[in-house]
C-alpha cells in the first residue's frame, strides 16, 4: 500500500476525494473503478496495512503499567481521554494530539479524531445496520427536522453492494424497523446470551435479541483487499486488524482503488477551501496546507468529494468564501454547522446470573448482542413523552481469577480458585436517536487560530427533552428485560455523557429537498455547487438509533457514480 504515495503528482484531475477514511476510501474505489483519474488528499500520516499497526500482536504484559495511560499521554490528549478507552497504551496512537489540535466548547463536546491514511476506519466499532423507511421519513411524520429528499428503496441497492464487498455478519430477523441483508454468517451468542434472547422473546412482544452485525468476514469466502481473511477472534480490533478481517479503507477499498492505476494520494494536504468559478457556478479544486512544511497548493479537478468527517468537510464549506458565498460555500441555507447529531449511549443495565457454571465460550469474539428498537413504532410501542427511538448492544461473559483476590483466599484455596472462572454477568447499553436541531451548532472561530492559521471550531451542542427522557426508559426497559431474564443484583446506570461520545457527528449540512433548508440534495451534491460532492457523516438528515457507517458507504458508492455518470453526460 506504500508505493501509491509516491505517484506523480499532477495539476488537474478528474476528481479530487478529501479524506481517506470509511467515506473517502469507497468515493475513491468508486470513482477509480469508473475511469477517474483521482487525487486523494489525506490531512494526517502515512499508515501502511500490516506494517504500522504496532501494538496489533501485543499481549497484556507487554504494555508498562498494564497498558494504562501514563500522565503525559493524557495530558496530551485531554479531551480524547473522555471516551475512557482511546488513550490506553494499546491505541493512543490512532487519536490526536489536542495540543496541536485544539478546538473550543461552549458546551461539552467530545470530537475523537483520527489524523492518518484510513481515518477512523481503522478504529470503528464495526456495527453495521440498515435504515429502514420509518428512519427515511421519520422527520416527515413527526415534523422534526426536514424531509429526506430518499427512500429506502433508493438506497437498498446500494446496501447490498457495500455488504457484499466488505462482509457483514448478521441473521435474518424479518423485522421492518431493520432490514435483513447480504451476510456473513452471524457470531455466535454464547449460552447465557442465548437463555437472555429466549426470555427476552417470551415476556416482551416485538423484541428480539440477535447477534451484532458487524463488518468482520466470518467464513471463506474470498473478499477483495489486501490479502483479506476471515475474523480470528482476537478483539484487538482497535489496533488495527493485519488480518483485513474486519472492513477497514486501508485494507480494502484504497487497494481497490490502487489497483485501477487510476489514484494519486497525498498525505500531510489539509485541504481548507473549495475553489469557485462564479461564470460556470461550478468549482475548479482546492486549496491545501502541508502539514508539514506549511507550504501551500492548488489541485483543479471537475468533481470533488469531501469526506473528511462532519465537522471537518462541513469546516472546509464555511471557509470556502466568495462573493458568491460570503458566508461559506452552499450556505445559501445558513445550515452549515448546524443540527450536529450523534447517539447518546451510557445508560442501561447489568446483571449476575446463576447457573450455567460448567459452560464456557472460546475466543474473544468481536462482537456483543443486538436488540432492534422496540419503541415508537405504531400501537402499543407508541410513546407520549419521547419520539423516535433506541436499540441496546451489549453482552454476557464470565469473570476471572481477580475476583478471587477479593475473597481473601490463600494457599490451595486461591490456587484451586484461580483456576475457575467467574461468575457469569450480563450488561446491555442503549444507543439512543438524537433529533435534529437548528440550534446544536458549531462555529469557526478566526480569532483563535491553529498552527496553520486556520480557525478552531467552537461547539454549542447538548441533548435535550426528548433524549434525555428517553434514557429514562433506555434504563429502566433494561432493567426490565434482565430481571425478566432472572438476574440477580441488576444494576442500572445512566453515566455522565454528552454528544461527540458516540463518535458518530452528523447533520452540519444536511440533505433536503430544498435549497432554502438545506445544504445538499439527494445525490449528496451542493444544491448550488452541482460537481462537489459531500458523503460522510455531515449530509445526514437526521440520525437513527443505529451505528451510521454502512449508511455513510452506501450513500458514499451511490454518489460517486452519479458523479461519474454525470461528468461522462458533461452536466458536470
Amino acid at each position: 500500500m506504500s508505493k501509491f504515495y509516491y505517484n506523480e503528482e499532477q495539476e488537474s484531475y478528474d476528481a479530487i476525494v478529501v479524506g481517506t477514511g470509511i467515506s473517502g476510501g469507497w468515493a475513491a474505489k468508486e470513482l477509480c473503478e469508473n475511469g477517474l483519474k483521482t487525487l486523494v488528499l489525506e490531512r494526517g500520516r502515512m499508515v501502511k496495512h500490516r506494517d504500522d499497526y504496532e501494538t496489533a500482536n501485543m499481549d497484556p504484559w507487554d504494555f508498562p503499567n498494564g497498558g494504562q495511560p501514563t500522565q503525559e499521554m493524557v495530558a496530551k490528549q485531554e479531551k480524547q481521554n473522555r471516551t475512557g478507552y482511546t488513550t490506553n497504551a494499546a491505541s493512543h496512537m490512532w487519536f490526536v494530539n489536542d495540543l496541536e489540535h485544539p478546538y473550543n466548547e461552549t458546551k461539552r463536546f467530545d470530537w475523537m479524531r483520527g489524523y492518518h491514511v484510513g481515518g477512523r476506519s481503522l478504529q470503528w466499532g464495526r456495527h453495521s445496520y440498515r435504515w429502514s423507511d420509518i428512519d427515511f421519513k421519520a422527520n416527515a411524520n413527526d415534523g422534526h427536522g426536514v424531509d429526506w429528499p430518499v427512500r429506502y428503496r433508493d438506497i437498498a441497492p446500494w446496501y447490498d453492494k457495500v455488504e457484499s464487498y466488505i462482509g457483514v455478519t448478521g441473521e435474518m430477523l424479518g423485522l421492518p424497523q431493520l432490514p435483513d441483508g447480504q451476510f456473513e454468517p452471524a457470531l455466535e451468542l454464547n449460552c447465557l446470551e442465548q437463555h437472555v434472547r429466549e426470555k427476552v422473546a417470551e415476556n416482551f412482544d416485538g423484541r428480539v435479541m440477535t447477534s451484532g452485525r458487524v463488518a468482520h468476514i466470518n467464513s471463506d469466502k474470498q473478499f477483495d483487499g489486501d490479502g483479506r481473511t476471515r475474523c480470528q477472534y482476537r478483539n484487538r480490533c482497535i489496533r488495527g486488524c493485519p488480518f483485513g478481517a474486519y472492513f477497514s479503507s486501508l485494507s480494502s477499498t484504497l487497494p481497490a482503488a490502487e489497483a485501477t492505476g487510476n489514484m494519486t494520494m497525498r498525505v500531510d494536504s489539509i485541504v481548507h477551501e473549495v475553489m469557485y468559478d462564479p461564470d460556470t457556478k461550478k468549482a475548479t479544486g482546492v486549496k491545501v496546507i502541508d502539514r508539514l512544511t506549511k507550504e501551500t497548493f492548488e489541485f483543479k479537478a471537475k468533481v470533488v468529494f469531501l469526506c473528511a468527517s462532519a465537522v471537518a468537510s462541513t469546516s472546509i464549506l464555511m471557509q470556502s468564501k466568495s462573493d458568491r458565498f460570503p458566508n461559506g460555500m452552499g450556505n445559501d441555507s445558513d445550515q452549515l454547522g448546524r443540527n450536529i447529531m450523534d447517539h447518546h449511549l451510557g445508560v442501561g443495565a447489568s446483571g449476575k446470573f446463576d447457573g450455567f457454571g460448567d459452560k464456557y465460550y472460546s475466543g474473544r469474539r468481536p462482537g456483543g448482542i443486538y436488540l432492534p428498537r422496540f419503541r415508537n413504532l405504531g400501537g402499543e410501542s407508541n410513546r407520549a413523552d419521547y419520539k423516535r427511538g433506541f436499540g441496546y448492544q451489549g453482552g454476557a461473559g464470565r469473570g476471572n481469577w481477580e475476583e478471587s483476590v477479593a475473597e481473601l483466599s490463600h494457599g490451595a484455596e486461591l490456587k484451586e480458585a484461580i483456576l475457575k472462572p467467574g461468575g457469569w454477568t450480563f450488561g446491555m447499553g442503549g444507543f439512543g436517536e438524537v433529533l435534529p436541531y437548528e440550534d446544536n451548532r458549531f462555529t469557526l472561530d478566526y480569532d483563535k487560530l491553529d498552527q496553520w492559521g486556520l480557525p478552531t471550531v467552537t461547539f454549542d451542542a447538548e441533548f435535550k427533552d426528548n433524549e434525555l427522557n428517553m434514557r429514562k426508559d433506555m434504563m429502566q426497559s433494561a432493567v426490565d428485560m434482565l430481571t425478566a431474564a432472572g438476574m440477580r443484583d441488576v444494576e442500572p446506570f445512566d453515566r455522565e455523557t454528552a454528544l461527540g461520545l458516540g463518535i458518530h457527528e452528523m447533520g452540519t449540512a444536511r440533505m433536503g429537498r430544498n435549497r432554502r433548508t438545506s445544504v445538499l440534495d439527494g445525490n449528496n451534491a451542493l444544491h448550488d455547487v452541482q460537481n462537489v460532492y459531500v458523503t460522510d457523516g455531515s449530509f445526514m438528515t437526521s440520525a437513527s438509533c443505529v451505528n451510521p457507517s454502512l449508511t455513510y458507504m452506501a450513500f458514499t458508492a451511490r454518489a460517486a457514480n452519479h458523479a461519474a455518470q454525470e461528468l461522462k453526460k458533461g452536466n458536470i
